[in-house]
């Protein structure tokens, strides 16, 4: 049987996206590709994140049952974890310090807290790479929707004015595309806030874990730094 098509037909949302200006075409699909990209981001980063924290719970409970710090490191410092490289800078500015004729134990001391504090700053800078990307998503994605929906509004006035014709009938379809541009926006857009900000809190704890173990580890080579002196 033949026939126009029914309601629930026209405000399918591929009928919705075929029925669309151009420019609203044009701004749905970005919004789309822009939500693509934001899942990619959140499934990698966080998959990432897992895998550093799993790993890193081996590494720090292996690191403190070590009765030799230098052949630990020898075994697990090409590892490619925060930790791995906080030790290797740690052991590489203390083997310096003590290598000096004249040792300052406090200068060593500041320059170790320098080194791995900076390590610390790298590895969260690595991690957190990308992670604007979902705050640009999150604040704009509604805003290039809303655009859509006014210049969809705006065509559609346009279109009521050619016509003569105030019908809801004739209005209703080109606002519900307008509309529909908008839903879009929020679809990219609040997934991003709150994968941004649940991957910001966890990058927090992870900056918070790694500075403990700086702590720790600062104190054991400190301890060292006593000895030799």
């Amino acid at each position: 049987m033949t026939g126009a098509a029914a309601p629930a037909d026209l405000m399918s949302p591929w009928a919705l996206f075929m029925h669309a200006d151009a420019v609203v075409k044009i701004v749905m699909i970005g919004l789309l590709l822009a939500s693509v990209w934001t899942w990619g981001i959140i499934f990698s980063h966080a998959r990432r994140l897992s895998q550093i924290n799993r790993a890193t719970d081996t590494y720090e409970r292996d690191f403190w049952a070590a009765k030799d710090i230098d052949a630990f490191h020898e075994q697990r410092g090409n590892e490619p974890l925060p930790t791995a490289r906080i030790v290797s800078a740690g052991l590489t500015e203390w083997r310096r310090s003590i290598g000096l004729r004249s040792a300052d134990r406090s200068g060593a001391r500041e320059r170790l807290t320098t080194v791995m504090s900076a390590e610390v700053a790298s590895e969260l800078d690595r991690l957190s790479d990308r992670l604007n990307i979902l705050a640009t998503v999150a604040s704009a994605a509604p805003f290039i929707g809303l655009f859509g929906t006014v210049w969809g509004i705006m065509r559609s006035f346009i279109a009521i004015a050619g016509t003569n014709n105030t019908s809801l009938a004739v209005v209703a379809p080109g606002i519900a595309e307008a509309l529909f541009a908008t839903a879009i926006g929020l679809f990219a857009a609040i997934p991003a806030l709150i994968a941004y900000n649940r991957l910001t809190h966890a990058l927090d704890k992870l900056e918070a874990r790694l500075t403990r173990f700086v702590d720790k580890f600062h104190a054991t080579l400190s301890r060292e730094l006593e000895r030799d002196g």
